[in-house]
């Protein structure tokens, strides 16, 4: 693209475009990475996504973020390998396939073969591999797809397995029976981790259970609970040993009962109003021990003689319930702890565990057998009822666990695993993690520091099929155990050559012989869950420790990895525990933790609703590099939440991208503009030094915005530095190039022409050089234009791409705070005065006579003094008064107080203060600006009790007779003039005229070059307000357009354009003849 190119009808999409185009031919990034061998290296590692969906918002937005580091990170001189990830094991793909072919357990596989199984996820887990690609390529975002690695690959495989032998030989690998979150929809346990990720708040039912003494049944200890479908698991009840039970009896059924007092409020909704009589208290001691009638006998032959008695531990709380817990040993992890310290089960013993892998209940609990435990509740509060056991029943709204990818209520449920012990190293885990850098700290600190120091064992095995396999080899009595950590040494122990292959299909049927004497060693059925297997992804993308291992060592930890907030319990956790337990390290040494993409309604983004707009039509409407910015620009960076709405996504073309390519443009307009009147073929030249004060100050300001984005993005802080890189384009557009457009045409004479090209210039290439990681296509189609001004040589080596070029230094020779300081004085009196004259419908076009700047400090009117011409050009002013004088222009003072805050301070004496407050004089409010201190009737309040205000008092004006609009920013105080005087009033209408000659000439395509003759004819003028303005400021629009405006009685030729044009309330034909 020219900087030249003067179409009205750009398309920041269609530029896009060919700058993809532009970087396929000279395969840009792989060139890019190639230029920087040998270069410091800059590790980064790529959370692997599943591919077996389409990437959303959640995906562009962390691949903005990390397309922006590794770009920064490239572009300050460093080697930054980028190599794509896969997950291609897992609960998320098998769960794909069970759908496909309706598979409802593992039987279903087991008949169909776990080969075919097997095949069938295979060809799916890249099913949208091009979609991820073609995606990530037009957002820009630069990553090796060709280099990609894949869970499933060997290398990948056997590396998971030298990480678990690792484990295995510290003594870190254990199998247990424990209650886990089970998913009845992928027949598997969850980790601890997993089943938090899913909260919902559900609707279930309550129910109070009478459980009579064996001793004297008509005494009924009484339980509540949530799940009465675990009630047939039923095997203790648990009191807390230190609570004090009471027996009560009913005053309605006369039925007696024992619970807590506390707890009372579960069966009586009015505690005074009930009828029931409190016969004793009962201490917890006095009831452990004693046996209950069960509610069901489905197990007694099973468990008589050890089950169905009362328990006692302290998990056990009066927050909710009756003070006593139903326990069933199957369901719930504290159940199955307390009745193993109880020996009513044991390991290897019995346990009443009636559901099956889907959720159902089995043949053993009769009546309910084939029924989904979930939908059994009915039925069991039914048969609960007809045995006369149900004391209460009614619904709860709780929060509740869902499986994460099938979106299922999840169980808790009693099934053999392997566990990596995690709980004894919390310890270790808080210290490597404090070795960490994140962004922001609170998660850190607070979130994910809590989960550490609670850190639980960790059940890293899954029974399914489709993932790593557990290398654990075992006899029939699991009392030899082999663990193998590599093929090499599989085919050692197997006595096989040739294996190619790591899944269970290709290795479940090899044995090894037992060193035991106990025959053969077989494999232990289970796969790796897949978050085990992309915690080992900074060894495995490696093929660590069989390959690479040099390269691993000198780039681990990561200098940076970013995901979501929520993987402070998934993959941040996972590869803290792994390389904590491994190498005592952390994994990475920065971090970036984003928030969450919410719908515009603040609802989780549905493709079912569709109530969010199509990345790939945002995408096409506006381009990649505003929906960077959009959500780079958002407090999705600060681990808030975004509502995405495709308004802010265009908002950021209309106030930022176009507002930079059209200050972009005009230059390419001025630089022909240059030849034609001075005859200087335009190029940059960084040693021709400006001492205009515009210059001097852009260019100290884009050197102090240089050396803000090296300090911030070191630091990632992405929040702090988008914002001061989208206040410079407004500096540049709103301030530079408005204040500079005369010097920019050439009106100040060659030389100052150049100067402020250069300024321009240099400001437009230094921005694209900052802004090229955040938003790589505007910057290279600028830099592709820009670049034909620069000398020879300017860039070393191959500068063919924007992308190739180093990150701008920064160049203190530049700094000015003094001009800085001034210049941001300017702008606020300007910003000022721009209000007032809003307020009161006042055009800038319009002049006016006079802007008064008050401000105790002589140094800050000083600095307004010296910018004063351009605050009276802007702001349309015949005048710019400076002052300090504030009694001379009616400024008074008054004091505002939180009376909230003072009430607790002041007690009784409030009212006298609050009466008082409003007649403190102006004086005595002022000197407490310095004193620190406020005397109100005889009651002294401090700096911190108040909030002085200078406020326009117009009665107290030296010269009543003026009509002042007053605005202040609490610093300075600025009063404009907004009486209208006629002859003011028409040089804002012969302004007015101008600004249709440009509009005409801009809508016709006319460049600055372009010379045409200007002719008008009043075609309606009550009044003649137009044809007085005409001839009166006549001087003044051949001045401003280089040209008369003439008479259309004068045209010599015809006009090329014709078009009536309305000021007020008159209107003119305008005519260009060429």
């Amino acid at each position: 693209m020219s900087a030249g190119e003067a179409t009205t009808q750009f398309s920041f999409p269609q530029e896009e475009a060919k700058v993809l185009k532009f970087w396929r031919e000279i395969d840009a990034f792989k060139t890019s990475v190639k230029l920087s061998e040998g270069r410091k290296p800059f590790s980064f590692y790529d959370g692997p996504p599943f591919c077996t969906g389409l990437p959303h918002y959640g995906h562009l937005l962390l691949g903005t973020i990390k397309d922006i580091v590794t770009r920064f990170a490239h572009n300050t001189g460093h080697y930054v390998e980028r190599r794509a990830g896969w997950d291609t094991h897992g609960l998320p793909v098998e769960h794909e396939i069970d759908k496909k072919l309706g598979i409802n357990g593992k039987e279903d596989v087991l008949a169909m073969g776990i080969d075919k199984y097997n095949d069938e996820c295979r060809s799916i887990v890249m099913r949208y591999a091009s979609e991820w690609r073609e995606t990530f390529e037009r957002l820009g975002r630069w990553i090796d797809f060709d280099n990609d690695y894949k869970t499933l690959n060997t290398p990948f495989m056997e590396s998971e397995w030298w990480v678990f032998k690792q484990l295995f030989d510290k003594g870190l690998v254990y199998k247990g029976l424990r209650v886990m979150p089970y998913s009845t929809a992928l027949f598997t346990t969850l980790s601890n981790s997993e089943a938090s990720l899913n909260y919902k708040d559900v609707s279930d039912p309550e129910v109070v259970v009478a459980f009579p003494l064996k001793s004297d049944p008509t005494v009924s200890l009484l339980a509540w609970t949530t799940t009465p479908w675990t009630l047939p698991s039923n095997c203790a009840l648990c009191v807390n040993p230190d609570f004090e039970y009471v027996k009560i009896r009913d005053g309605e059924t006369g039925n007696i009962y024992v619970l807590l007092e506390s707890c009372l409020g579960v069966l009586y909704k009015n505690i005074k109003k009930a009828k029931f009589e409190i016969l004793a208290k009962v201490k917890a001691q006095e009831l452990v021990g004693l046996e209950y009638q069960p509610v069901f006998d489905f197990y007694v032959s099973e468990l008589k003689g050890t089950a169905w008695r009362v328990v006692a531990d302290k998990y056990v709380t009066d927050s909710d319930g009756t003070g006593i817990v139903h326990n069933a040993p199957a369901f719930g992890e504290d159940d199955y702890r307390v009745c193993m310290d109880y020996k009513i089960v044991s390991v290897g013993g019995f346990v009443p565990n009636p559901v099956k892998d889907n959720g159902n209940f089995d043949e053993t609990v009769g009546p309910f057998a084939g029924l989904y435990v979930k939908d059994a509740d009915k039925e069991i509060i039914k048969s609960v009822k007809a045995s006369g056991r149900l004391v209460r029943q009614g619904t709860i709204v709780h929060s509740y666990p869902f499986c994460w990818r099938s979106d299922t209520p999840l169980l808790y449920r009693a099934v053999p695993s392997w566990f990596v012990r995690v709980a004894h190293a919390s310890e270790r885990l808080l210290a490597t993690n404090a070795q960490t850098h994140w962004v922001p700290a609170f998660v850190k600190e607070k979130r994910f520091a809590n989960w550490l120091a609670n850190a639980r064992d960790w059940n890293v095995s899954r029974d399914r099929f489709w993932g790593t396999p557990i290398p654990l080899w075992a006899s029939d009595d699991f009392e030899e155990l082999v663990c193998v950590g590599s093929v090499a040494e599989l085919e050692q122990l197997t006595g096989t050559t040739g294996i190619t292959d790591l899944h269970r299909d290709k290795i479940d049927h090899l044995t090894i012989p037992s060193r035991q004497g106990k025959g053969v060693l077989r494999r232990v059925e289970g796969v790796f869950d897949c978050w085990f297997e992309s915690g080992c992804m900074p060894y495995a993308q490696k093929h660590y420790p069989f390959e690479n291992k040099e390269m691993f060592e000198k780039t681990f930890p990561a200098d940076f990895i970013s995901e979501g907030v929520d993987q402070t319990r998934g993959w941040f956790y996972t590869l803290l525990v792994l390389s904590t337990l491994l190498f005592d390290k952390p994994a990475w040494k920065n971090l970036i933790a984003s928030g969450l993409v919410l719908a515009a309604d603040g609802k989780k983004m549905s493709k079912r609703l569709k109530n969010y707009p199509d990345p790939a039509e945002i995408l096409d409407d506006f381009g990649a590099d505003s929906l960077r910015l959009y959500l780079i620009n958002s407090p999705v960076v600060r681990t808030e939440t975004l509502k995405f709405k495709r308004e802010g996504v265009k908002e950021i073309v209309s106030r930022v991208l176009l507002p930079w390519f059209n200050a972009f443009r005009f230059f390419g307009t001025q630089v022909p503009v240059l030849k034609k009147d001075f005859g200087i073929d335009y190029v940059f030249d960084s040693a021709n030094r400006s001492e205009n004060i515009m210059d001097r100050w852009m260019l100290a300001s884009v050197q102090s915005l240089i050396q803000f984005v090296h300090e911030e993005m070191t630091a990632y802080r992405l929040y702090t530095v988008v914002p001061r890189l989208l206040g410079m384009i407004d500096q540049l557009t709103n301030w530079y190039v408005r204040f500079n457009r005369l010097r920019l045409k050439g009106k100040n004479g060659a030389a100052d022409t150049t100067h402020a090209l250069n300024t321009l210039f240099e400001v437009l290439l230094t921005m694209c050089r900052l802004m090229a990681p955040f938003t790589p296509f505007i910057t290279e189609s600028m830099y592709q234009s820009l670049k034909t001004y620069l000398p020879p040589g300017f860039f070393e080596g191959d500068a063919r791409s924007l992308h190739f070029v180093s990150f701008p230094d920064v160049r203190k020779e530049y700094f000015d705070p003094e001009i800085e300081r001034a210049m941001s004085r300017m702008q606020a009196v300007i910003e000022l005065g721009r209000i007032a004259r809003e307020r009161n419908n006042i055009s800038l076009k319009t002049p006016l006579a006079e802007l008064v700047v008050v401000h105790p400090s002589a140094e800050y009117l000083d600095d307004v003094r010296g910018l004063s011409s351009y605050i009276t050009e802007e702001l349309n002013l015949r005048s710019l008064v400076l002052t300090s004088d504030e009694a001379a222009y009616g400024i008074k003072y008054r004091a505002e107080a939180d009376f909230k805050r003072l009430g607790a301070k002041l007690r009784k004496d409030m009212p006298r203060v609050k009466k008082a407050l409003p007649d403190v004089p102006s004086a005595d409010i002022k000197a407490a600006q310095t004193s620190g201190t406020l005397l109100v009737d005889g009651i002294t309040l401090g700096a911190e009790d108040i909030n002085i205000v200078r406020f326009f008092d117009a009665l107290s004006l030296a010269n009543p007779g003026k009509k002042y609009e007053e605005v202040t920013d609490k610093d300075v105080l600025v009063l404009l003039d907004i009486e209208l005087h006629p002859e003011l009033i028409q040089e804002g209408l012969a302004r007015e005229v101008v600004n249709r000659v440009q509009r005409l000439r801009k809508k016709v395509g006319l460049q600055p070059v372009d010379e045409v003759t200007y002719y008008y004819q009043i075609s309606h003028d009550p009044s003649d307000v137009l044809a007085t303005v005409l001839q009166a400021q006549a001087e003044f629009l051949q001045r401003t357009l280089q040209q008369p405006i003439l008479a259309m009685a004068e045209k010599t030729a015809d006009a090329f354009v014709e078009e009536e044009q309305e000021v007020n309330d008159s209107r003119f034909v305008l005519a260009f003849v060429r």
